[in-house]
This record gives structure tokens, sequence and C-alpha cells, in this order.
């Protein structure tokens, strides 16, 4: 069945306005960078010990990545309502967190569960007097277990053992105490993975939208948005510091309350808009995107200042305010291109020559066959090749070319690909499987940041925090730019940045391992660095092979190797470890390089094995790019087998 077509917003100014909006839905979407503020207040209030507490981490990841889901409803609702449901599950989840970590609701679990068990009382007769004395004064014990009301009377008929009884009331005791931990503990973890599943809701509206919006800047488009989402964690941090005075209970409130209403506000600027097709170092597009990436990079170094400074000298309240109305000011730099476009309007275009390198061109061919290139006389009639509506196999014919014919086939890469065509492709696995292994590799040193911090000797870990942050937005910012740079001037894959990435992480690997003096904030740094390239260059890298068309899809199937990551080496090999060794000290906290030694050299070798995978996947692929970027622009290509 084809899908609604969408009405899109025509102007050169509304793509810019919804990146600036993006920009904001994005930054909140990094509300799973909390964790590490207030996890050590959750474990201190629910008395859990690293693993339950890594286990939760776990949680966090896979709600953050599973967007499975909103990867279709963005093919069939507009953006506003693939929003909607994000705001929903931002507020729920979080809420019942706060409820928890805040005490406002005492046992938890109880209050939802085992509420109709009050009132219940268990009575044992008893005939003999081993009780001894207190039995002969009272005759008649109360056992009052959490909600639950137990008495053991002396009676005269039905005799049972009070010994008997006695066992019967610790049993269920145990029972109710065990029923209460685990299911208080599941609820945590459920209520986690809903608040953090927003962002994938968030994050991939926004950026399925403006892929589409800007479709030959995808490289760019996804470093910028997604750079965004790695400073999120230092902007966080900032208002968990500088507005919230470090209170855990405070920021879960402001992600409940907060990140809703922001998204609401900018969920009416997130819609299809007409594509911009400029493309090159000498467009006003690129001069836009040079402008707002220099404010990005602006924004990522006054936070790490101010988180510095802030640590070593204590503001008041009056500048701690103004230090944060100066963060917002830089988040909101992105409007002055649209401000700039609506005050100095540009000069308007004639459509581009046939054959210029700034055409999209639409390729129907088959690989033993070379057919015509059907070329448009302008880009409107290649809007809809980028939203719902892309129209049928009919339209598009008439479109471009009237008395074309075309025979439906298999797509080919840099076609688009169905979801379950794209699923049975080496290439997809393999970059599945690297994406998984270098990812999931990061995810684990920033879920345990904080211990290992406390580990190697640093007991306060927000710098560190802070750093990684940092380091991340510029692993983001950069392979997104440079890898666009190096595929449209020598059609290089992206995957080799994934390559280079892995190498340089298992290098930092050891140096964790071996805890050398003065590595930990270097390893740090670049650990922060790889990750954001890892994460970024797979963005492009999905659309590029498989095609934007169910590009939300596919790329959302991709995120699943994170929490998948995340479960295996944070959540079972690392906690496990660090458990272990602390168990050896006599303590709930390691101390000591032994704490993750394990660990890291596991992840080390994982690093190793995606290093061989990716070199295979960039020899594999290195055609394709070649294709694709023939004369130094995207040429974008759509599959004779649309299949309307």
């Amino acid at each position: 069945m084809p899908r609604r077509q969408q009405v899109l917003k025509h102007g050169s100014r509304p793509p810019w306005v919804g990146l600036a909006a993006a920009i904001w839905v994005q930054t909140s979407a990094g509300s799973a960078y909390n964790f590490p503020l207030y996890s050590p207040a959750l474990k201190s209030v629910m008395g859990y010990n690293q693993q339950l507490v890594t286990l939760l981490g776990v949680a966090n990841d896979i709600g953050e990545n599973v967007g499975i889901l909103p990867g279709i409803a963005c093919n069939k609702f507009p953006p506003w309502a693939v929003m909607l449901v994000g705001v929903f599950m931002c507020f729920i989840g979080y809420f019942v967190i706060w409820l928890a970590v805040s005490e406002t609701v005492k046992g938890l679990p109880y209050w939802l569960v085992i509420k109709s068990m009050r009132g219940l009382s268990f009575q044992f007769k008893v005939a003999s007097l081993e009780f001894g004395d207190e039995l002969n004064v009272r005759k008649k014990l109360e056992f009052q277990v959490s909600t639950c009301h137990i008495s053991c009377v002396h009676g005269t008929t039905n005799y049972v053992d009070c010994s008997h009884a006695l066992w019967s009331v610790d049993r269920m005791n145990r029972f109710v105490e065990e029923f209460g931990f685990w299911f208080e503990l599941s609820l945590l973890w459920i209520a986690l993975v809903i608040a953090t599943n927003s962002n994938a809701w968030f994050g991939t509206s926004v950026l399925v939208t403006n892929m589409r919006n800007f479709p030959l800047s995808r490289g760019t488009i996804a470093g910028l948005l997604k750079g965004y989402v790695g400073i999120s964690a230092a902007v966080y941090t900032v208002v968990y510091s500088l507005l919230l005075k470090s209170n855990a209970s405070s920021q879960l409130l402001f992600l409940a309350v907060g990140i809703p209403l922001i998204c609401l506000a900018m969920m009416y600027f997130i819609r299809p808009c007409e594509p911009s097709f400029e493309s090159g170092e000498d467009s006003s597009t690129h001069a836009h995107f040079v402008f707002t990436q220099a404010g990005s990079i602006l924004l990522a170094i006054y936070l790490v200042v101010i988180t510095i400074t802030y640590d070593l000298v204590k503001f008041s309240n009056a500048i701690c305010y103004v230090l944060v109305v100066i963060m917002i000011l830089l988040m909101v730099y992105p409007l002055a291109i649209p401000i700039k476009m609506t005050l100095f309007h540009p000069p308007k275009k004639t459509g581009p020559l046939s054959g210029s390198s700034e055409n999209l061109v639409q390729e129907e061919g088959i690989s033993t066959q070379t057919e015509p290139l059907l070329v448009p006389s302008s880009s409107a009639s290649h809007i809809d090749s980028f939203h719902d509506g892309y129209g049928s196999d009919v339209e598009t014919l008439l479109a471009v070319g009237e008395g074309a014919v075309k025979k439906k086939r298999k797509p080919h890469r840099g076609e688009d690909f169905k979801f379950r065509e794209a699923f049975v492709k080496a290439d997809f696995w393999l970059l599945w499987v690297i994406y998984f292994l270098g990812v999931g590799s990061g995810v684990t040193v920033l879920n345990n940041l904080a211990q290992i911090g406390i580990a190697f000797g640093e007991n306060d870990t927000t710098i560190l925090l802070c750093m990684f942050s940092f380091c991340n937005f510029l692993g983001r910012l950069g392979s997104g730019v440079i890898s666009e740079h190096f595929a449209r001037t020598r059609a290089l894959p992206r995957t080799i940045f994934m390559t280079c990435a892995l190498v340089i992480m298992i290098v930092m690997f050891v140096l964790y391992a071996y805890a050398l003096n003065g590595t930990l904030y270097v390893s740090t740094a670049l650990i922060g660095v790889c990750f954001g390239v890892l994460y970024v260059t797979m963005v492009p890298t999905v659309s590029e092979l498989f095609g934007l068309r169910n590009f939300g899809l596919i790329y959302n199937f991709m995120l699943i190797g994170n929490p998948i990551g995340a479960l295996i080496f944070s959540g079972l090999l690392a906690g496990y470890v660090y458990d272990a060794e602390a168990l050896k000290q006599g303590t709930s906290t390691c101390v000591g390089p032994d704490c993750f030694r394990l660990t890291f050299l596991i992840l080390a070798g994982m690093c190793g094995l995606g290093t061989i995978l990716s070199i295979i996947l960039t020899l594999r692929i290195r055609p394709v790019y070649q294709m694709l970027y023939a004369g130094g622009s995207f040429r974008i290509i759509q599959s004779s087998s649309d299949g309307h």
C-alpha cells in the first residue's frame, strides 16, 4: 500500500529552522548520559551493589538504542507524531525513577502490588509451650512483616508445633522481602528502558527528517546532530552542578518535566521541507554548515571550561545563573542562519544545468547492462524521493522521462532497499558486528566511568565524565566532516575511519589494563573520540549502502548492537569482574587496576576482531563509493524494485 504523501514546507529557510530546532531535540535526546550522575544516588537509596547498578545501566542503553518502532513510525507518521510518543515516554519513565530516588513513595513495589496484601493475617494455632515464658505471659505473638500482618495464636485445637509457626513466619518474611526487592529492581529497570527509549523516538524523527531535507550532506548532518547528542552529557552536567547543585532527585525531576516541555516547543518546526540540493565547498549550504559547526565547537569548549572551573572555584548563585544563560544563548546560535536569510534574501537561482555536479542524478540500471541516466530538469521532480510519498514507479518514470520502461529487480548497493532485502546482505551484518564490537566496548567505559575513576584513585569523576563527553562530541562532529570530505574527493569508504578508531581503542584498553601513570585522562579522551567516530560513521554509511527510503528502520536496527554490547561487556563482564575484585578486598567499592584489568584486556581483543572485519567491509564497499561519488558529487540512485 502506498504511503500517504506529506505536505512539504517550501523555501530555503525552513530546513535551517528545522535544523536549529533539531539541535535542541537532539541535546534533549542525550538524557541517557545522565545515568552516571544519578546512579550513585540510586545505588545508595536502593541499596544495590555494582553489578545491579550495571544491570540498570544496560536498561539505560537498551532503551536509548532500541528504535525499531520509531524507525517504522517515521515512514508512516509525521515527525511531530513520532516526537509526541517520546514526550509521553520520557515523562512516565523518569517520573517513576524520581519517585524512587526522592523517596517520595517509599517501598515502591509494595505501593504497586503488595498493597492488596495489607491486612492479610496468618494464624498459627500452637499447643506446645516451646516459646517458653514469653508465650505463657503474652499468649499471643504478632509479627509485622512489611504490610502483611502475621499472628501466632495459642489455641487448644488443630495443634501445630510453635517452632514450625516461627519457621513459617521467617519463610514468609524472606519471601516478601525477596519478592519486593526483585520487583522493585524490575520496575526501575522497565522505567529506565521507557525513559531512555524516548531518545530513540526523538532522535529518529529529527535525524530522518534532516537527512531527507539535506540529502547531499548526509555525513555532515549525521555528525552535527549526533555531535550535539554527544555534548549533551556536558550540558546536563552543567545543569546538574550549577543550577541544581548536584541534587540527583532534582535532576530526575528536570528530566521528567523539562525535557518533554522542550520537545513540545520544538515539535512544530521539525517538518519535511523542500530538499536542499546544494553541495560543494563553494555553496552557501556548506558555509552555513561551517557556521553551525563552529558554534557547536564554541559551545563544547565553553562547557568544558566552566565545568572544570566550577570544580576548582565555587561560584555564587547569581554567577551560576548567568553561566547557564550564556550556555542557552550558545545553543540557539544556529538560529542566526534563518534570521540572516530573512534579513538578507539570497538571489534566486535557476535550475542547475544538465550534467552539473549539483544535479540530482537518478540512475536506473542493471549491473550487466548500461542504461541512460535519467536527469531531471530541476530538483522539484525529486522532492518526493526523500519523503514518505516517493510515488509509484509509473509516476516516477513520467516525472523524469516519458516513454521510459523499467523492469523490477533486486536493488544493488547504493539503491533503496527494503528492510528484508538489506537484512540478508553480508555488508549489513558486517557493519552490524563492527558497530556492536566497537560501540559495545566504548559504552562499557561510559557506563562504568565513575567506578573506573575511583578505581584509579580519582574521587571526583565529574571532570572525567565531562572530558569523555567533549571528546565524544569531537569524534562525532569531526568524523562527519572528515569522512564527508574524503568520500567526495577520494571516494574513500567511511568505514576506513571505523578501522582507525578500533585500532586506537585497542591501544587505549591496553593502557587502561596496566594502569600506567598519567594515562587515565588520555585514554578516556581517546576512547571518547573513537566512540563518537564509530557511532556517527555508521549513520551515513547505512544511508549510502541501503538508501534513504527505509533508512530509519535499518539505522535503528544497527543501533541494537549498542545495548547488546552493553549487556554482554558491561552488564555481565565488567560488573562481574568488578564485584569479584571488590569481594576480595572486603568492600563494596573496588580500588586498584585489578578492578577492570581483565575486562579491558577482553575489550581490546574484541576491538581487534572488529578491526579485521572493518578492513574486509572497506574492501567490499570501495566500488560502491567509487560509483556514488564519481565526479566529486553524490549521485542519488533509486532502485527499480520499489514495490508500491
